[in-house]
């Protein structure tokens, strides 16, 4: 018997990824914006406790929709059929690429001092996980609307 049953993988999987969809929207949206009014003198301190906090937020909901999309390519459920599975895992692969490339090291540039540069950077590269995340909750969902 398995530990979990392919309905709680699903439903483990849509909560971890409609999790960070509502985080990266308020980060896109609300608090990247804001990084322009915190004041150069308090930047750096501030940006540095925003990373730490931040990773203690999203890495567990990113480690569990890693997991669980992995689940799913190998032990596909009917109702999350194999394109869905290959194409979730692709847009999560888009988003760990992302954050590897573009979103990690734009935050070490920004751990030195905010410049507009930098920080527009990273807003505009943002989109990428934005729209990526957004995609991924609406392909989790599917297989309950199909119910």
């Amino acid at each position: 018997m398995a530990l979990l049953s392919s309905t709680s993988i699903l439903a483990l999987h849509a909560f971890a990824t409609l999790a960070m969809v509502g985080l990266i929207w308020f980060v896109q949206v609300v608090h990247y914006p804001l990084y322009a009014r915190v004041g150069s003198a308090s930047f750096a301190a501030y940006h540095e406790q925003h990373v730490q906090r931040t990773t203690l937020v999203v890495a567990p909901f990113m480690l569990v929709e890693l997991a669980c999309a992995l689940w799913l390519l190998i032990w596909p459920d009917p109702r999350y059929g194999d394109w869905m599975s290959w194409l979730g895992m692709l847009l999560l692969g888009f988003i760990w690429v992302s954050t590897a490339v573009f979103q990690v090291p734009s935050h070490g540039r920004l751990q030195a001092g905010f410049t507009p540069a930098a920080h527009a950077f990273l807003v505009r590269s943002n989109w990428i996980r934005t729209v990526a995340w957004t995609l991924r909750g609406i392909l989790c969902l599917l297989p309950f609307s199909l119910d």
